[in-house]
């Protein structure tokens, strides 16, 4: 099983990027997939997960800004990121689970993660 995570870049603030994470190996579609990053000396946070059903979620700190969405078809799930600001730099991790709803954002609930990609947003 692989996540393939690709489409970081350098943007200025206000840009736009668009994430996608390709699993192999695996049929994702039975399962969640979550966005986390990590920025220099922080600690990873999950910044938006989606579920088999298609139902999404978002931490506050990209709500309105980020969307998720998934195409089963081609087992890939997308992170539309629009408004970036200099604070989303990070490397960005696509993860793929079963946590139950309430539990998204905690890293221990997912079996396989994605290498990274890594996003830049200049001031």
């Amino acid at each position: 099983v692989q996540l393939q995570a690709s489409g970081g870049g350098l943007v200025q603030a206000g840009g736009s990027l668009r994430l996608s994470c390709a699993v192999s190996g695996f049929r994702s579609r039975d399962y969640g997939i979550s966005w986390f990053r990590q920025a220099p000396g922080k600690e990873r946070e999950g910044i938006s997960h989606i579920r088999s059903s298609g139902a999404t979620y978002y931490a506050d700190s990209v709500k309105g800004r980020f969307t998720i969405s998934r195409d089963n078809a081609k087992n890939t799930v997308y992170l539309q990121m629009n408004s970036l600001k200099p604070e989303d730099t990070a490397v960005y991790y696509c993860a793929l689970g079963r946590p139950i709803s309430s539990a998204w954002l905690t890293s221990s609930m997912y079996y396989y993660w994605g290498q990274g990609t890594l996003v830049t947003v200049s001031s």
